[in-house]
């Protein structure tokens, strides 16, 4: 594995985030923000990101029983959310929720997520996506991921637009909002990865 002198600090080893794109919508705005996110966190020297579209993932809608075997499009993924050491889930807020293709693409796992910190990026409209994200804390520590208290809202989003079309506009509060998220995330990213090398995690009967 790679070595980096980044923010966790010399001689430590990279970290793999995968940034997950919850929505699967036509027209949504998620692929900007999950372009923004991932941009800052290659920037940091001390990840390695791995951006999950579930547009392009194509799960099924209809979940299996556990018995059954996994789909194809469920056993592809399922690898690059193994090798993860945290997550980034970007979301929209819907409806004072999150999107139906993210809560399938958490149920298809379990092991995946176990030990492991999540941060999320929501954006909506007033709200900034708040209901959302305080959803997803609830289901992510159900499959025993960790869910980390700093994370991005985005109320009103399309005000970010810089004259040019950029998003988001260079002073905007969330850069300083998502740098805190990021170095809580590779916090406990490395602390968990270093917990599960010591001790497996115990895994919970389902």
């Amino acid at each position: 594995m790679s070595e980096t002198a980044g923010p966790g600090g010399p001689g430590t080893e990279r970290l793999r985030v995968a940034v997950i794109i919850g929505s699967t919508r036509s027209g949504r705005f998620g692929a900007t923000v999950a372009g923004w996110l991932t941009a800052r966190a290659r920037r940091r020297g001390d990840l390695d990101v791995d951006l999950v579209d579930l547009a392009d993932a194509r799960l099924p809608d209809t979940l299996g029983d556990h018995d059954e075997p996994r789909p194809p499009a469920v056993r592809a993924l399922a690898p690059r959310l193994a090798a993860a050491d945290a997550f980034a889930v970007v979301t929209p807020e819907y409806n004072r929720s999150f999107p139906a293709p993210l809560k399938t693409a958490i149920d298809w796992y379990y092991e995946e997520w176990h030990a492991k910190p999540v941060t999320f990026v929501a954006y909506g409209r007033e709200s900034g996506g708040l209901h959302a994200i305080e959803q997803l804390r609830q289901v992510f520590t159900e499959v025993h991921a960790v869910a980390i208290h700093g994370a991005v809202s985005l109320p009103c989003y399309w005000n970010l637009f810089t004259a040019d079309g950029g998003w988001p506009k260079p002073g905007a509060d969330c850069h300083a909002a998502l740098a805190s998220a990021l170095d809580q995330l590779t916090w406990w990213a490395r602390a968990l990865r270093d917990a599960r090398a010591t001790r497996p995690y115990p895994l919970a009967p389902r």
